[in-house]
C-alpha cells in the first residue's frame, strides 16, 4: 500500500478528555492516543493534513432512541470536549466539532478535506464501533477512500472492536496497523 500525502488526510476521532479516560479494549486508550500521536507526527512531516474531531458532550444531537446517551443533571465542563494533550494536537491541525456519532454529518469536514485535494482518509480513534465506524460509513458515502488503523482504535469492549474490524471495516476500507500506515507514507 502507498499513500500519497498530497491526497491523504489523517482523521482522529474523539481523543478528548471525557472519552480517553474510559476503559477501552482491546487496546488501552493510552496506546490508541500514542499511536495516533505517532501518525499525526508522520502526516505533518509529509505535509499531509491532520484532523482532530471532538464531540461537544453538552450539545449532542438528542434523537429518540431506545438507549439514549446518559446525561447528568449538570452540563459537563468545557474541558470534557478538549483534545487530550498527549494526542499531539498542534497549531495548523484542523479541529472539527461534531454533535453526533459521525464526523461528516452536520460539520464542514468533507469541505475541509476536498478543499485540500484529499480523497483518502486514514482513520483512528475511540470508539471503534461508534464514532470511527459512523465516520467511515458516512465518508465512504461521500466518495472518500479509507484506511482504518486497527491499533489506533479501541471500543468499550474487545468484542465490539473485533466485530467492526472483522465484519464491517474490510467492506468499507483497508485495515492496517500504525506501522503499516507510517511505512506507506514514507
Amino acid at each position: 500500500m502507498h499513500l500519497d500525502p498530497k491526497k491523504t488526510a489523517l482523521v482522529l476521532i474523539d481523543l478528548q478528555n471525557a472519552i480517553v479516560g474510559r476503559d477501552t479494549a482491546p487496546h488501552p486508550a493510552t496506546q490508541v492516543v500514542e499511536n495516533s500521536r505517532r501518525l499525526a507526527e508522520t502526516f505533518r512531516a509529509h505535509g499531509a493534513p491532520v484532523v482532530y474531531v471532538r464531540v461537544n458532550m453538552n450539545d449532542f444531537l438528542n434523537l429518540p432512541v431506545d438507549q439514549p446517551m446518559p446525561r447528568g443533571d449538570k452540563p459537563l465542563p468545557a474541558a470534557a470536549s478538549d483534545i487530550v494533550p498527549s494526542a499531539g494536537f498542534q497549531p495548523g491541525d484542523i479541529l472539527v466539532t461534531k454533535r453526533h456519532w459521525g464526523a461528516f454529518a452536520g460539520t464542514d469536514l468533507a469541505e475541509q478535506l476536498k478543499s485540500r485535494g484529499v480523497d483518502a482518509v486514514v482513520l483512528g480513534g475511540i470508539s471503534t464501533n461508534i464514532g470511527v465506524e459512523s465516520t467511515a460509513r458516512q465518508g465512504t458515502g461521500l466518495g472518500f477512500a479509507f484506511v482504518v488503523v486497527e491499533d489506533a482504535c479501541a471500543a468499550q469492549d474487545a468484542e465490539q472492536h473485533r466485530f467492526a474490524f472483522e465484519k464491517i471495516f474490510p467492506r468499507l476500507a483497508r485495515v492496517r496497523s500504525t506501522d503499516d500506515v507510517i511505512t506507506a507514507l514514507d
